[in-house]
């Protein structure tokens, strides 16, 4: 072979290899890719779960509740111990201990804000991550969160505003907030506060303006009496407060008769305007507790009826919000029932598996009662062994439910029947039964 035809069966070679390179190269990236999508989702099915512990756990889960407990107690024990190092004999006699303790529950405060913020985008998953995150870090919760812990560590970075980074430690009280997350009956409170807000907003709004207003006129009649006490229209600010709140410390007051007459119309006006918020709240409170009204009272009505769903880890309304069950107009979420804890159905609240739901709906107006039978199959009895769909009955007769070893089975045209079953069925025709029952 001459050297010509060597080279050029080399470069054949060569240029085959190639190809086979650049064929074999698409699914290489294909895999790559392939493995990419499976470790990001075991990554976010990780902070799903380590999400779902940090949260408010429900009772089925174990480490979720022991995780709350032990939240609640690091507040508690924190809280506990910047009370007590203000007393001086116990800051001498056990300092080093609260210090120790303090800082523990710190380091706590600093790790629990970490996974928060790392599994912030599972509480939005509709949202981008950096959104989601972002929605986290400047909501209050997250905000006090950040200022539980943070002004520990700042005098470290900068030790000259130590003062300053100890007064910011009191928004470490605020994180009992996450105590009152964990109770329903707490979050009534919220609830109240949130439907009343306009009203209560409405009657702050018109103290204020007859504190300003009582300021102004109390200052006067009193500023040639006592010009060192009501010097300016916002020196008597202090007196009004006290007079408006009913307070009344005492330690400033009129001394002319027309401003004697005019405090004493300003404390009677005071009691009422005092009362007015009072008054919306114990409404607000009275209207939330109306509506989550127990089932048995209802047990007595005819025009609504109730039943209880549980759930299971497959059923499809499972980790589905209220508002997208796409329930029939007139049935109703009356309360979700999660281990000993009622919640109330909002439109945003999640249902989890092993809750039961009660669900109502109005009864139609005029209907007739529905008699249903029950048969038991015995051993003699023609349908044992048989198909539904192959059963010879009326087509007047459903079959409604059969009940199989404390079990309820829906009757598809594929289950076989078998002995000992109880069947539930609606007919009009003239099959015996064990018992009727009256819907």
């Amino acid at each position: 072979m001459s050297p010509g035809r060597k080279l050029v069966d080399k470069n054949a070679a060569l240029l085959l290899k190639y190809d086979k390179r650049a064929e074999g190269r698409p699914k290489l990236e294909g895999a790559g890719v392939r493995r990419d999508m499976a470790g990001k989702n075991r990554l976010y099915s990780h902070k799903k779960r380590l999400s779902e512990i940090i949260e408010v756990g429900s009772s089925t889960d174990f480490i979720s509740r022991l995780y709350d407990v032990i939240n609640s107690l690091a507040i508690v024990v924190n809280l506990t111990v910047s009370i007590v190092y203000t007393f001086e004999e116990l800051r001498s006699r056990y300092g080093g201990w609260l210090v120790g303790v303090e800082a523990a529950t710190v380091a706590f405060f600093a790790v629990d804000y970490c996974l928060r913020l790392w599994t912030a985008q599972c509480l939005h998953p509709k949202l981008p991550p950096l959104r989601g995150t972002l929605k986290y870090v400047f909501s209050f919760s997250g905000l006090v969160d950040l200022l539980s812990f943070l002004p520990y560590y700042l005098p470290i970075f900068f030790p000259s505003g130590t003062v300053a980074f100890r007064m910011f430690r009191v928004m470490r009280i605020f994180r009992l907030f996450r105590i009152n997350a964990y109770y329903d009956s707490l979050n009534v409170i919220t609830q109240v506060i949130a439907s009343k807000r306009q009203q209560l907003m409405s009657s702050v709004f018109i103290i204020l303006v007859l504190m300003l207003a009582s300021s102004l006129c109390m200052y006067s009649l009193e500023h040639e009496a006592q010009p060192e006490v009501f010097s300016n229209a916002f020196s008597g600010i202090w007196w009004s407060v006290s007079t408006l709140l009913t307070v009344g410390y005492g330690d400033i007051y009129p001394i002319t008769t027309l401003g004697k007459l005019f405090g004493i119309g300003i404390a009677f006006l005071g009691v009422g305007m005092v009362a007015i918020p009072t008054g919306i709240i114990s409404a607000g409170f009275v209207d939330q507790y109306s509506r989550i009204k127990r089932i048995s009272e209802y047990g007595h009505e005819a025009d609504v009826h109730f039943i209880k769903v549980n759930l299971s880890g497959r059923d499809r309304w499972s980790e589905q919000t209220v508002k997208n069950l796409g329930l029939p107009a007139g049935i109703i979420v009356a309360a979700i029932q999660r281990g000993e804890q009622i919640v109330v159905p909002r439109g945003d609240v999640k249902l989890l598996p092993g809750d039961t739901l009660v669900l109502g709906a109005e009864s139609v107006g005029g209907d007739r009662p529905i008699d249903l039978k029950e048969v038991v199959l015995r051993q003699q009895n023609p349908w044992n062994g048989q198909r539904v769909r192959d059963l010879d009955i009326s087509r007047q007769t459903i079959i409604v439910m059969v009940k199989r070893r404390g079990k309820a089975l829906i009757p598809n045209g594929d289950l076989v029947l078998k002995e000992g079953d109880r069947i539930i069925l609606y007919t009009q025709g003239h099959i015996r039964a064990d018992h009727t029952i009256e819907v």
